[in-house]
């Protein structure tokens, strides 16, 4: 069969408000798999969290794609949600044990190519995008207290972007002992260009900029995450930044990511 081919490049920065960076991003082109967490938590709590996270996730599902054969659509749900409740677990058993990390959590977006398209999971406010001839759309849903008052009509769009709510989660990896994540799975297309980001990109930026960005930068992935991050922190830069995009590129034979 025909399989896609990744380009993968990610970017992250502190911003210009804080003094360190709680966000952690992980890909591996091989085993097609990306991972973006964004961290919260005193005394760098959050850090760990993130970073913790991210290794459970990555490691597993790089584990199983270097010993499984053919993934299809239906087991790589099932390993993606399995690997988020694992990731949770062990973020939430650290916060137990540490009293300097108690409460810490993370967001979490998780996004694994295979043989029948693409998978993802994620848990928080952390954002995956799809950008496909020239359409921006984003993938996942914000489990946020402003996201649930714009289904409710509560607010406008506008108004969420101001709103002192917008950084207020409705879930979090590891603040509890279990946690519901949201995974969904759809067809890849050639050219197709992903993008992970931690929520300080989309405040600082609306879509149509991002779009503007990918747009213009859609064949140096690398020059395209610096201006991301640079555009983010010309907007104020209120929180750390992180992305990553992955383009699906041509095709090879053969079974695989």
């Amino acid at each position: 069969m025909s399989v896609l081919q990744l380009e993968v490049a990610s970017a992250s920065h502190c911003g210009r408000v804080r003094d360190h960076n709680e966000d952690w991003t992980s890909f591996d082109r091989d085993a097609g798999l990306a991972v973006l967490a964004d961290g919260m938590g005193g005394h760098n709590a959050g850090e760990v969290a993130s970073r913790m996270a991210a290794d459970v996730v990555m490691s597993a599902l790089a584990r199983e794609r270097a010993q499984a054969g053919p993934l299809g659509r239906a087991h790589a749900e099932a390993l993606v949600g399995a690997q988020i409740a694992a990731a949770n677990a062990a973020v939430y058993e650290a916060s137990c044990l540490d009293r300097r990390h108690r409460g810490m959590g993370t967001t979490l977006v998780v996004a694994l190519w295979h043989d029948e398209g693409v998978t993802w999971g994620h848990v928080g406010d952390s954002r995956l995008y799809l950008m496909r001839t020239g359409t921006l759309a984003r993938l996942t849903r914000d489990h946020s207290v402003v996201q649930e008052q714009l289904e409710r009509g509560a607010i406008t769009a506008d108004d969420a972007r101001h709103s002192m709510n917008r950084n207020v989660l409705t879930r979090a990896v590891g603040i509890d002992p279990d946690v519901q994540a949201e995974v969904r799975s759809h067809d890849v297309q050639p050219g197709d260009l992903y993008l992970l980001c931690s929520d300080a990109l989309t405040e600082m930026l609306t879509d149509t900029e991002i779009r503007e960005v990918l747009r213009d930068g859609h064949e140096d992935l690398a020059t395209a995450v610096r201006r991301l991050v640079d555009r983010a922190n010309e907007a104020g830069g209120a929180d750390n930044v992180s992305v990553i995009l992955v383009r699906a590129d041509g095709t090879s034979e053969g079974v695989g990511p």
